[in-house]
């Protein structure tokens, strides 16, 4: 790809004919809320992604916004008419620790639009240079970074799991500098909202109870209308969130992803999932997996996302206490009898998951305990956790255990026997016929994930060798994760060992 612009101030053609629509709300809210801010221009902006499929449905005038001169916008060197750009104020637990003022230090909200099904959607830009919120940092980002959330965002969309998803990614011309001088880049996320628990977490810091409210009815109004009817709107807005957070938290659960940072200012009250650091997908089954070099007491680790999850909602509920009951005592009463039955809404939409994966369309007592033994001869016997249930699809029909291929992602395959044996009786108390029950099975066990050692190396090549054929690849396998794909059955392969040792980083 060639560089489009040599000069920051030359405007794109197109500029007059508005092809994002936006239609504004946050901004109306008083500023405390955020701060007005503009990117700051770089030198030679070069589009390295544009996801047309997104842009159509946002409504955007995809054929204006996918050739090259569209750099200029998706680096911030020009703004679309309409765009309101702003810097959103939060704070945040972060490992546990309350800060009290983080916000978008490498963030700018351009603006929201209506998408084509009615829904309003955060157009924004990550590394678009400093903001008041960027805590002497250079607001900017690495292109690896912006790969990395570009293709596990994507992927996350494909697999049918909630999320912010990735309309452009950009390069700045501009070298940042980490531990070395990097490409900068710039993505464009798109987003239900960018509310956070954090969000509400700075209001109630500064004991604005005025700013938790309009924050709260803004959420209403925004993505749970029905609590509006309520007669205990605050609180019907809290049980709305800590549902959406335990389902979406199961179906990263299900696929074996692990968020890596779940600090309060990463969960987002819409329910979908925020922010892409130092994620990565499981191979051989363990909950203690951590991925994150920062994480090195296992806060976020796999097994620990549900309970971490309340935890964070708990703080949540705890900001809209004034909200709830003007009596503190019988707030706190209500709200913890809500929290307290997370672990119960975490747990029946895990195991009904669970049943899925396993082709169990109806329920018995004894599902829970069939489960638990796959996932302990799993973690025995170094099992695969995507392979394992993929193949478990495939041997959905197979009457004798000993030819089953779930078998071979097990050290000890003969240990898998005992436990098919139990699973192949259970299937025959189901009524639905063998084809159909792996047809459903292989609907809901996907064949690729973002496997970190793919993703680690399509990174690699663009920054190191400004190479974008094996992103490009990668994100085609990934857009279509539950199909057999043959012709790239090498993706789905789990890491040779000495691609075992992997490691992310918080690098934007």
């Amino acid at each position: 790809m060639s560089v489009i612009l040599s000069e920051v101030e030359a405007k794109p053609a197109f500029a007059a004919r508005s092809p994002i629509r936006f239609e504004n709300s946050y901004v109306r809210l008083p500023e405390r809320f955020y701060t007005r801010t503009k990117p700051t221009p770089v030198r030679n902006p070069r589009l390295v992604k544009f996801n047309r499929l997104l842009a159509l449905d946002l409504g955007i005038d995809a054929q204006s916004f996918e050739s090259d001169v569209s750099a200029s916008y998706w680096v911030g060197n020009h703004l679309p008419d309409g765009a309101e750009p702003i810097a959103l104020a939060y704070a945040g637990h972060q490992f546990g620790n309350f800060v009290p003022q983080l916000g978008d230090g490498r963030a700018i909200l351009l603006g929201e639009v209506i998408d084509r099904d009615g829904a309003r959607r955060d157009i924004q830009l990550k590394g678009s240079g400093p903001t008041p919120f960027s805590r002497n940092g250079d607001g900017r980002a690495a292109l690896g970074p912006v790969l990395r959330e570009y293709l596990v965002s994507e992927s996350m969309h494909a697999l049918g799991i909630p999320t912010t998803r990735a309309l452009a990614a950009a390069l700045t011309g501009e070298h940042v500098y980490r531990e070395r001088a990097l490409p900068g880049a710039v993505l464009t996320r798109v987003a239900s909202s960018h509310l956070r628990v954090g969000t509400f977490e700075y209001f109630a810091a500064r004991g604005d109870t005025d700013g938790v409210k309009r924050l709260a009815d803004f959420a209403i109004e925004r993505h749970y209308p029905a609590a509006k009817a309520s007669d205990r709107p605050y609180l019907a807005l809290l049980s709305s969130v800590l549902e959406r957070q335990a389902q979406l938290v199961t179906r990263w659960m299900h696929v074996g992803f692990i968020h890596g940072v779940m600090n309060t200012d990463n969960v987002a009250i819409s329910g979908e999932t925020l922010d892409f650091g130092p994620c990565a997908f499981m191979n051989a089954y363990d909950p203690a997996t951590v991925f994150s070099s920062i994480d090195r007491g296992g806060r976020y680790a796999y097994g620990r996302q549900a309970h971490v999850s309340q935890w964070n909602l708990a703080r949540f509920a705890e900001t809209l206490l004034p909200l709830i009951d003007v009596d503190t005592a019988k707030a706190v009463e209500e709200v913890t009898q809500l929290i307290n039955e997370y672990g119960e809404r975490f747990e029946r939409h895990w195991l009904s998951g669970m049943r899925r994966k396993l082709g169990l369309c109806t329920e018995e007592e004894s599902d829970s305990a069939l489960i638990q033994q796959l996932l302990d001869l799993m973690l025995a016997h170094e099992a695969d956790y995507t392979l394992t249930f993929r193949r478990l699809a495939d041997d959905a029909a197979e009457r004798d255990s000993s030819k089953c291929s779930a078998r071979a992602q097990f050290a000890n395959p003969a240990a898998f026997d005992d436990w098919a044996l139990r699973w192949q009786q259970r299937l025959a108390r189901e009524a639905q016929s063998p084809e159909l029950r792996a047809a459903a099975m292989r609907r809901v066990n996907p064949l690729f994930i973002p496997r970190n050692h793919r993703v680690e190396k399509a990174i690699t090549a663009a920054v190191d060798d400004a190479e974008f054929g094996y992103f490009e690849e990668l994100l085609t396998v990934l857009a279509r994760p539950y199909e057999d794909q043959p012709q790239y059955a090498e993706y789905a392969e789990p890491p040779r060992p000495e691609e075992r040792d992997y490691v992310t980083f918080c690098g934007t």
